[in-house]
């Protein structure tokens, strides 16, 4: 079993940082084999940024994500800029994105708007992102998860961090129960 995970968004959403939560999750407490990889533009904060995981039952050989199976996007920009030799699942954040035409299994999590909404502050929306990834994927287990959550972020987050979550967790069952497996037009 080899998976190919890519995160995309802009600089200064957390998209590395949710890339290696998720291998760091996989390697560390699901006894997988997990790497990372990032690229980013030369700006600070803003530009196109991009965060790639593959996770394995056997030994990783090539480093690189040859054809992404799921596709955590959090900006219009990096949908556009990222998407071309994807094929499989994509979990966008409809508060940023508002234009899918492509043709899909997509799952839509307002990640932005509820960060902002539930917790005072968008940048805690790449773990909501990451909870609705886990929640509609199955990749790798919830507790391992919240392990990795908690030993990478800021002490003093920690319980911000476990509710943004949550709440990934509950908008990834919702997004299940409404998708059902039907097609991006059919939301």
């Amino acid at each position: 079993m080899r998976r190919e995970i890519r995160f995309g968004g802009f600089g200064g959403q957390g998209i590395v940082t949710a890339g290696i939560i998720l291998a760091r999750a996989a390697a560390l407490y699901e006894n997988m084999n997990a790497l990372q990889t990032q690229s980013y533009g030369p700006e600070a904060r803003g530009g196109a940024s991009k965060s790639e995981v593959i996770i394995s039952d056997s030994e990783i050989y090539y480093p690189k994500v040859k054809k992404p199976e799921i596709f955590v996007c959090m900006s219009q920009q990096a949908l556009e800029k990222y998407f071309k030799d994807f094929s499989g699942i994509l979990i966008y954040d409809s508060s940023l994105i508002k234009n899918v035409s492509m043709e899909v299994k997509a799952y839509s999590i307002p990640a932005t708007m509820l960060a902002m909404k539930k917790l005072g502050k968008t940048i805690f929306a790449n773990i909501i992102m990451l909870g609705a990834l886990v929640e509609t994927t199955k990749i790798i287990g919830r507790e391992a998860l919240k392990t990795a959550v908690l030993e990478s972020v800021p002490r003093g987050t920690e319980d911000l961090n476990m509710k943004a979550l949550k709440i990934g967790f509950e908008e990834g069952k919702k997004a299940l129960e409404i998708k059902n497996g039907n097609s991006r037009k059919d939301c």
